[in-house]
């Protein structure tokens, strides 16, 4: 699903009394939100989608597959998303069903 998808959800969502540009800025919006918080070292939890934080992680010595040498990793931030049990469960769900 790309973004102009999630608009389109949203808009038929919501209905016909908003236009497609008004749920763009709203994606938008709420995109720009959750990447000032993760910037700002900020977690995000939607009850019944799951928690959007930023975690650190620590250096590391790894390989370059071309070469075999080993290399240097700098320690970084990086956001994760973890999944709400209702989440995962219905995703468990419906993958027991289908052979996609």
């Amino acid at each position: 699903m790309t973004k102009a998808d999630l608009v389109e959800e949203v808009s038929a969502a919501i209905g016909p009394g908003v236009t497609k540009k008004d749920c763009a800025l709203v994606v938008d919006g709420f995109l720009n939100a959750v990447k000032k918080a993760l910037t700002n070292g900020e977690s995000i939890e939607i009850r019944g989608f799951g928690t959007f934080k930023v975690r650190a992680r620590k250096a590391r010595k790894a390989r370059n597959p071309r070469t075999g040498d080993s290399v240097r990793v700098a320690a970084r931030m990086v956001p994760v998303f973890k999944p709400s049990r209702q989440l995962r469960t219905r995703v468990a769900q419906r993958g027991k069903g289908s052979r996609d």
